[in-house]
């Protein structure tokens, strides 16, 4: 290649990022938070049938009308009743039936929809039965690892040391198959989901924040109320305020009051005047069982290790409390003890309002903590692992987590927690929570969810794998006009209902999800068309027998892709296959990778993708030292390498910068 041209290709991919940079119509829509501060997609308006709810505009925004709908009830125009202290109230109609609602806001400075915006309750729950979920950390870039069962591995190549098909976790992928999951568990087994913080792995990443917002629409257009609250990885909340709810705030669900605090970014805990906030919600609600939702976690060990049992302490008491500083997460008290005002004043008023559970997380692992104030009285401070990013320990842990002393391995998590009106805590799938070492629950490790939603269909693909066939509701985004083909559908279904919500279709079923692989079909006709896939590149450029390469690909498809995967041939013969893996799964246009070793210095790598209906397309490389070609069929691609494909390489950090 000679100089001039490779300038040329310079240039010319100077000008794609050029254009990519340009703020896109979706960087100037309006978001939820510009028209309302509250409620918000994490944290709703809550009431029963006649009650007055509050929404509290956006400044200098005028309410105009409010709207409840979901998929099978509504809509129900809310009676605006005045408005107090800038706060406008609400009734909700006598005749709304109980579910979980998207807020249509109609104000002087344009509309939104809000899903899981009010949730009407039929009566308010006698037991509050959360699922707790943490540290999803949503990307619009590639995080994700890779489970099989028991395993987790953060790598492709660890992975295939235990399983021959791994399936891929991306983080959006993790967080919308716990949103699916507890959505379909019965009302008898959960009534809320909860969420401590870490919502994005980036706070900037607004294109985070809208697949995190999908993940609960799908959660809560099931009929499931969402509750959340900041990490550090949210602040500052730039997006978070927009499009997830405020820093902190209360809910009240019948006799359960539920605290959301921010214990920000770099500071690790609340500030006093948050606190102060607290101890006034405290005061004014009386008679309450309080559950309080905080990142970052507040105790850092026990006499029995990472988690057990703290008793016979108050933190009233100097000497006690002194005691007390060597459980105490630097996190809260500071390394030198510089703010342990603030983590005493918090464990005085848990003591003091007899806060019966703390839910955090942060730490990407479980640390389950009992502590027992002198008066006897029981306080639970539950750490989650996290539900949805990769960087944890690997389970088994891999050399790189044993010589950083990380022997606990950890999965990707969640939990199912009970609070009775007696404060009494209960965890209802464990048996001794306190010395489980993995105490949290495998969903969404063993229980995955896929969805594609092309302009002719959508599809959704499951993969359970414990031990049970799951049943329960399920909704669905589809295209206008689309219907369930059953021959392309694998489980038990019953449609409830579809409709239109905000320029967008939905559609309600029952499903039972058997054991194993299974899938869902809905399209606007059987589908006959191939997808579509390109070669991009390889790396390195230039392999050696026992390189560890990496294939790069694009594949697309008017419904969704199903799988893909990679074959080696080496003289005319497939010598390996290898699993190929969406780096954006919620798009039917993905990029997809692969990562293998090659043991000769001339191979042919074949790419086969394949569709929901059994449509295949594929692409050849041939890969000599002095020669490479590509070829494809049925579509059209060419192979990306050589200078051209370093030089995007080394601009892509750019280009990430710019989405983030």
């Amino acid at each position: 290649m000679t100089v001039r041209r490779a300038l040329a290709i310079i240039v010319a991919l100077l000008a794609v990022v050029a254009v990519l940079s340009v703020p896109t119509r979706a960087e100037t829509t309006v978001a939820p938070g510009d028209i309302v501060l509250k409620p918000l997609p994490g944290v709703p308006a809550i009431g029963l049938p006649g009650e007055t709810i509050e929404v509290q505009p956006a400044e200098g925004v005028t309410i105009q009308g409010l709207r409840i709908v979901s998929i099978l009830h509504g809509p129900y125009d809310l009676q605006i009743l005045g408005t107090e202290n800038g706060v406008v109230k609400a009734r909700i109609p006598e005749d709304a039936a109980p579910d979980v609602y998207f807020l249509v806001v109609k104000s002087d400075k344009g509309e939104v929809t809000i899903p899981n915006g009010v949730w009407v309750m039929k009566e308010a729950p006698k037991v509050l039965k959360i699922a707790q979920g943490s540290d999803f950390h949503v990307t619009s870039g590639s995080k994700m690892g890779f489970v099989c069962g028991e395993y987790f591995q953060k790598s492709v190549q660890e992975i295939l040391k235990y399983c021959d098909d791994p399936i891929p976790m991306h983080s959006y992928t993790a967080t919308d198959s716990f949103m699916t999951y507890y959505a379909m568990v019965d009302g008898d087994d959960v009534n809320v989901m909860i969420s401590t913080g870490d919502d994005v792995d980036t706070n900037g990443d607004r294109m985070g924040y809208h697949l995190f917002d999908l993940a609960v629409l799908h959660g809560t257009a099931a009929g499931m109320p969402f509750i959340g609250i900041k990490g550090n990885h949210d602040h500052p909340p730039t997006y978070y305020s927009k499009y997830v709810g405020p820093r902190y705030f209360y809910e009240v669900i019948g006799n359960f009051l539920i605290i959301g605090l921010d214990s920000r970014g770099e500071e690790r805990h609340p500030e006093m005047e948050q606190l102060q906030w607290m101890e006034d919600v405290l005061k004014s609600h009386p008679n309450k069982t309080v559950v309080v939702l905080v990142h970052h976690p507040f105790w850092y060990k026990t006499d029995e290790g990472g988690y057990g049992t703290i008793k016979g302490y108050t933190a009233f008491d100097d000497n006690d409390w002194n005691a007390l500083m060597k459980y105490i997460s630097w996190d809260w008290a500071g390394r030198d003890g510089q703010y342990q005002d603030i983590a005493r004043y918090f464990l005085q008023l848990v003591e003091k309002y007899n806060v019966r559970l703390v839910l955090a997380g942060h730490i990407h692992h479980d640390k389950p903590i009992l502590y027992i104030d002198r008066d006897g009285n029981e306080h639970w401070f539950y750490t989650l692992t996290t539900t949805g990013a990769p960087d944890k320990t690997s389970n088994p842990p891999s050399k790189v987590d044993l010589s950083h002393n990380y022997d606990v391995p950890s999965w990707y998590g969640s939990q199912v927690i009970y609070v009775y009106p007696n404060g009494t805590v209960a965890f209802p799938e464990m048996d001794d929570v306190l010395h489980a070492g993995i105490s949290s629950l495998p969903v969404p490790q063993k229980f995955v969810v896929f969805r594609q939603n092309g302009e002719d269909g959508s599809a959704v693909h499951f993969f359970n794998d414990l031990g049970r066939a799951v049943s329960g509701p399920l909704g669905v985004q589809i295209p206008e006009g689309a219907k369930v083909d059953p021959d392309a559908t694998t489980l038990t279904y019953k449609v409830i209902a579809e409709r239109e919500i905000g320029g967008n279709y939905y559609m309600l079923l029952n499903v039972t999800v058997p054991e194993g692989e299974s899938q869902l079909a809905v399209v606007r006709e059987k589908d006959t068309q191939k997808p579509t896939v390109e070669f991009g590149y390889i790396s390195p450029r230039k392999p050696k027998p026992g390189t560890l390469l990496k294939v790069f690909f694009d594949a697309s498809d008017n419904v969704g892709i199903k799988s893909a995967r990679v074959e080696v041939i080496e003289n005319g013969k497939v010598v390996a296959e290898y699993p190929a893996f969406s780096t954006n799964p919620w798009d039917v246009k993905g990029n997809y990778f692969s990562q293998f070793t090659v043991n000769s210095s001339e191979f042919t790598l074949r790419v086969v993708v394949e569709d929901f209906y059994g449509n295949t397309a594929e692409t050849t490389y041939e890969y000599a030292p002095a020669t490479t070609t590509t070829t494809s069929a049925p579509s059209e691609g060419k192979g990306v390498c050589g200078p051209a494909a370093l030089v995007a390489i080394a601009l892509l950090p750019a280009f990430l910068r710019r989405r983030k």
